[in-house]
């Protein structure tokens, strides 16, 4: 299995000298991608994607358009996740807490939301064409009337795809979300028709799991969380799927700012991840063959 790894290793940094000289065709990042995909894949990934601010302002652009530009990396990441086979994508688009950021800043994000999900979904697109189902994941009545009418209408275009999902998370905080699944989890054991004088107490049936289950992105289908990513070199979660990432998830903490991140950013970490998963099959193999 070292052997096996070694030389996987290997191969991926030929293929990088590789693609280097070929200034990244096409073609070639297909070719890259063929290789990883034929390995473990995870099967959800999520993305904290942080620094369009910080890269607008080292490129002498607008804050609105470092979002635009963040927009056109989450195109091309997705699709990367898309012919990776990786089932389910989770996005940090906009936290609770940046509706404390400037008015024009937050305006413009809502603009940039309105039009891009449906550009998202638009027939041809990109979500159908990887049969992919968008879910819109957080407290959707703080966003103005006319954003919860692009998320409803981008949501119904893509309801019947059921190749991969993709969870935009706004206006979103992990926080929230597990608040929610508990008082759901409370609602829910109360409106049981149960004698109280002979029944246990409802309330003490609410276990992990049930939680687990009642979380707005687990209800809407979501495996388990495999890699959470940060960008932009910040070393902290910030209220994003803090219960989906407390087992069995890897963090990785990217310095590249999110309009920038792409396929030398991402292809690495996706390496890390099987090469975990080749030592977790090997420890298991030889643990079992020890213990027999």
């Amino acid at each position: 299995m070292e052997s096996l790894v070694l030389i996987s290793s290997s191969v991926f940094q030929f293929l990088q000298w590789i693609l280097a000289q070929l200034r990244i065709t096409r073609l070639a990042q297909r070719s890259l991608l063929r290789v990883l995909a034929a390995g473990p894949i995870p099967q959800h990934v999520g993305f904290v994607m942080d620094g369009n601010r910080r890269y607008a302002r080292g490129k002498g652009k607008l804050v609105q358009e470092g979002h635009g530009d963040g927009y056109l990396a989450l195109r091309r990441v997705l699709e990367i996740c898309l012919r990776l086979n990786i089932r389910c994508v989770s996005v940090y688009a906009f936290a609770i807490d940046n509706f404390k950021r400037p008015q024009q800043e937050v305006d413009a994000l809502m603009q940039l939301a309105e039009s891009k999900l449906l550009e998202l979904c638009s027939h041809g697109d990109l979500l159908q064409e990887y049969g992919v189902k968008l879910n819109v994941i957080g407290r959707r009545t703080l966003f103005p009337d006319s954003v919860q009418a692009a998320v409803c209408k981008a949501e119904d275009l893509t309801k019947g795809n059921n190749r991969s999902i993709l969870n935009v998370c706004m206006p979103y905080s992990s926080r929230d979300e597990m608040t929610t699944a508990v008082e759901d989890c409370i609602r829910e054991a109360l409106a049981k028709d149960v004698d109280y004088f002979t029944a246990d107490d409802p309330i003490e049936g609410i276990t992990e799991d049930t939680i687990d289950s009642h979380l707005m992105s687990v209800k809407r289908g979501s495996p388990p969380l495999d890699i959470l990513i940060r960008t932009s070199g910040v070393k902290r979660l910030s209220d994003f799927m803090l219960w989906q990432c407390c087992e069995n998830t890897q963090l990785h903490f990217s310095n590249t700012y999110w309009p920038d991140f792409g396929l030398f950013d991402f292809v690495p970490i996706i390496f890390e991840w099987q090469k975990s998963v080749w030592f977790r099959r090997q420890d298991v193999l030889f643990g079992g063959s020890s213990a027999s």
